[in-house]
């Protein structure tokens, strides 16, 4: 039930990538498709074990920076190029309607993450306890280096940057939130926060693909950095 979570989740963020073009029907086909074709298999190669392919690589994701964020991140990048832009799109400005739902949304996530990550321990152990740890600690250093970072780019930040790197910090740390003490979760959350801003604006802006909600720049590129 708990992995159920999980395959429920990776869908949804793919959708942020392409938001506002596509219809619910063929969205629902969508997701039933990539599920059995692109998700199952990628989480029995990370996750099922002696002779699953990444596991025998000695691919560590403890709670599903590749399963989830990459695979999402990915996904939705490749979307919302076949898709194509979003009329207005570059040309009309297009942030958030409201930003105190972003801020409630980004503040649930945050909660919600420790259960994500801890709960991958599957035990209330010591193991949990650091997941949780490390995890409020890469979010608000990620939160921190994207309000920085956007302040010397752009002259001042922004609330909506701080809970983009907040988003951030909570994919990069969830493959390493089993074996990364403390200070690597700084430097996860420092890098994260940093390069993921990188992506979302940068590299966004250069190649002029429409990602809504900078799917491929926060969970792809943080699930990588994780």
């Amino acid at each position: 039930t708990f992995q159920m979570t999980f395959a429920i989740i990776t869908p949804a963020l793919i959708v942020g990538a392409f938001a506002e073009r596509m219809k619910f029907s063929a969205l629902l086909v969508f997701m039933a498709v990539w599920f059995t074709v692109v998700y199952a298999p990628v989480a029995h190669m990370v996750w099922g074990g002696d002779g699953a392919l990444m596991w025998d690589w000695g691919v560590l994701d403890f709670a599903g920076g590749t399963v989830v964020h990459i695979n999402a991140g990915i996904a939705g990048f490749v979307a919302c190029l076949v898709l194509g832009k979003r009329k207005g799109y570059p040309h009309t400005a297009m942030p958030p309607h409201n930003l105190n739902f972003t801020i409630m949304g980004a503040g649930m996530l945050w909660v919600g993450w420790f259960g994500f990550n801890a709960g991958s321990a599957v035990a209330a152990n010591e193991s949990a306890g650091m997941a949780m740890l490390v995890t409020q600690i890469a979010t608000a250093m990620a939160a921190l280096t994207w309000m920085f970072a956007e302040w010397l780019s752009h002259g001042k930040p922004s609330v909506l940057g701080i809970a983009s790197g907040a988003v951030a910090g909570l994919v990069a740390i969830t493959p390493a939130s089993g074996t990364a003490g403390p200070m690597g979760a700084l430097l996860i959350g420092f890098a994260s926060g940093l390069v993921c801003f990188l992506t979302s604006t940068k590299l966004k802006r250069a190649l002029g693909y429409d990602d809504s909600l900078d799917v491929f720049g926060v969970h792809a590129v943080g699930g990588i950095l994780g």
